[in-house]
C-alpha cells in the first residue's frame, strides 16, 4: 500500500506536526508543493495550516488525489480545537475545499498550532492587525472563544503544539492498514 503524509505549512508549525507523525508512523512526509505524482496512493494523510478560512494547499492537492484514496485530514490552527464553534467553522472551510465524494472518504482531525507575530510577512501581519482591531471593537457578548483567543495572543509568540494530540491520527493510520 502506497502511503504519504503531505503538509501545507506557512511558518513551520504544521511541518513540525507532519515530521513527528512521519516518525511515529514510518510514512514519509513532504510539502504539498513537492508531493509529485500521487497515483497509486491508497492512503494520504494531509496536514494543513488554517489561513484565511482555508487549509493551505488542500484544494490543489485534492485535485491530484486518485479516485478511491483514503484521506486522513488534520487541520492546524491557532483556535481552540475543543470549542464547538471553532470546529464548525473549520469543517465549513474543509467542505468548501473538498469534493463531496472525497469528503465522504475522509477522517477529519484538528490540531492546535501557534503563531509568532515577529515572523509574519507584511501581508499576514496587516491581515492579523485588521482582524484584531475588528475583534477588539466587538461587544463582549458577540466575541467568540476564537475571537477572545486572538485578542489575548495578539502580537505575541504562542505555541500550542502538542504531539500527544497526534495519537488519534496514528490510530486512524493503523486502522487503515488493517
Amino acid at each position: 500500500m502506497q502511503r504519504i503524509i503531505i503538509y501545507g505549512s506557512e511558518y513551520g508549525t504544521t511541518r513540525r506536526y507532519a515530521e513527528k507523525l512521519s516518525q511515529l508512523t514510518g510514512i514519509p512526509a513532504v510539502d504539498h508543493a513537492a508531493a509529485g505524482d500521487l497515483r497509486g496512493c491508497e492512503l494520504v494523510v494531509y496536514l494543513g495550516g488554517l489561513y484565511a478560512g482555508g487549509v493551505k494547499g488542500l484544494k490543489a492537492t485534492a485535485k491530484r488525489l486518485p479516485a478511491g484514496v483514503r484521506l486522513i485530514l488534520a487541520t492546524v490552527g491557532l483556535a481552540d480545537v475543543t470549542d464547538p464553534d471553532n470546529i464548525r467553522n473549520i469543517q465549513n472551510a474543509v467542505r468548501r475545499q473538498l469534493p463531496p465524494a472525497l469528503l465522504a472518504n475522509t477522517a477529519l482531525f484538528h490540531l492546535r498550532g501557534g503563531i509568532d507575530y515577529s515572523r509574519l510577512n507584511p501581508i499576514h501581519r496587516a491581515m492579523m492587525t485588521l482582524l484584531y482591531n475588528k475583534a477588539r471593537r466587538l461587544p463582549e457578548e458577540k466575541k467568540t472563544a476564537e475571537t477572545r483567543a486572538m485578542i489575548e495572543t495578539f502580537n505575541q509568540k504562542v505555541d500550542f503544539v502538542d504531539f500527544d494530540s497526534l495519537r488519534p491520527i496514528v490510530e486512524a493510520v493503523g486502522q487503515t492498514m488493517q
